[in-house]
């Protein structure tokens, strides 16, 4: 094993250096990751132009990879050794408080960036931490001894494994959260890799009517969503969505609005609450508008709409995801559309934000190979 570690480090916005650094002192409860793939996703994209946190961050919160070592403390708390595939949620836990003890690591203080500077979380935490290698953008990456591991099953590969994240959110925003059902009708919004994550979710859930909205330049994506099981896709540039959703639900409304749209406005938020059938529907959102002064709170209570978040996933989603993968009942390979080395993270990451190419859903960064390599795959 080499004594030093290539890493794409975020040293300003929109601007990545490759540095080495050397190779973190382990003790018996840490290990390292020998990082496969890295995924990258809208909020990769939002981070790196505007950083919510100072300092060189190796960025990259998806990770897959394989144990290159483990202490014994380690491995008698997470039962990994040395050659085993594991996925690594980007939350780094306390273990012991309320959310922990559930599995629901994402609410744990302890990281937390938006309230405790001292938090931890993979992508998030600067190199001048103990441990420097806090992120997937990178050959190595330091795993604490309360990083959250989950084997990935035989048979899935690291790129198929890359997946978790969003099809963890899928599972948690439309199943877990939302509730999405047997014979229920559901409206998404944007065919991103959440939103056919969440296609995929309510499929399997057993949803009777399944809507996808997007725009003419999502054709390709509009596709895959019916590939995987979408009932109707409607081209928000060419028809009005609510006149459509209307149409296809013989005038009831939807019984769930998910909004995956991404810096889309108020629209998306309005739009669903008028598609929500009479009484009772449930909108979730991600929460990306700082500010809605003109929010319809008199629409909203009229037809008795519930509101939730969309944040994050919990263990049980990931273990939900990685079964969904092994399972092999959906195409989900087909959302990993581009691949790219660690010193073209920059490109990688400006690919997803729009720049020049379409029809890009998940990027894979493979820290362990030369463009060649990943040419030849």
């Amino acid at each position: 094993m080499t004594d030093r570690v290539r890493a794409a480090v975020r040293t300003a916005p929109r601007t990545t250096e490759i540095l080495e650094f050397p190779m973190p002192v382990l003790g018996d409860h840490d290990a390292l990751l020998r990082v496969e793939v890295a995924g990258i996703c809208g909020t990769d994209v939002k981070l790196y132009d505007n950083p919510v946190i100072g300092g060189p961050v190796i960025m990259g919160h998806e990770n897959v990879g394989t144990i290159e070592h483990a202490g014994p403390g380690f491995t008698r708390l997470h039962g990994v050794k040395r050659g085993d595939r594991v996925f690594v949620e980007h939350y780094v836990g306390c273990y012991h408080c309320e959310w922990c003890r559930i599995g629901e690591f994402r609410h744990c203080e302890a990281t937390d960036w938006r309230t405790n500077p001292d938090a931890r979380r993979f992508g998030y935490t600067p190199t001048t931490n103990e441990g420097t290698l806090w992120g997937g953008f990178s050959e190595y990456m330091y795993l604490p001894w309360n990083a959250v591991v989950h084997r990935v099953p035989e048979g899935v590969n690291a790129e198929l494994a890359g997946l978790v994240t969003p099809l963890s959110n899928g599972i948690e925003w439309a199943l877990l959260a939302a509730g999405v059902g047997y014979s229920d009708t559901v409206l998404i919004q944007g065919p991103g890799q959440q939103g056919l994550s969440q296609v995929v979710a309510c499929k399997q859930a057993g949803a009777a009517q399944i809507i996808v909205t997007g725009t003419t330049r999502d054709k390709a994506r509009l596709g895959l969503a019916q590939e995987l099981g979408a009932d109707h896709v409607v081209d928000i540039s060419q028809e009005d969505p609510l006149d459509r959703v209307r149409e296809i639900t013989d005038g009831r409304g939807v019984d769930f609005v998910l909004d995956c749209t991404s810096r889309a406005g108020a629209g998306p938020v309005l739009l669903g609450i008028d598609a929500l059938k009479r009484r009772e529907g449930v909108l979730l959102i991600q929460g990306e508008l700082a500010a809605f002064p003109d929010f319809p709170v008199k629409k909203v209570t009229e037809k008795a709409i519930t509101i939730k978040s969309a944040r994050g996933h919990s263990y049980k989603a990931c273990e939900l995801a990685l079964e969904q993968l092994a399972s092999g009942r959906f195409p989900l390979e087909r959302l990993a559309t581009h691949r790219f080395p660690l010193e073209d993270v920059d490109l990688a990451i400006r690919t997803l934000g729009g720049e020049g190419v379409d029809d890009v859903i998940h990027i894979s960064l493979m820290p362990g190979l030369t463009r060649q390599q990943i040419e030849a795959l």
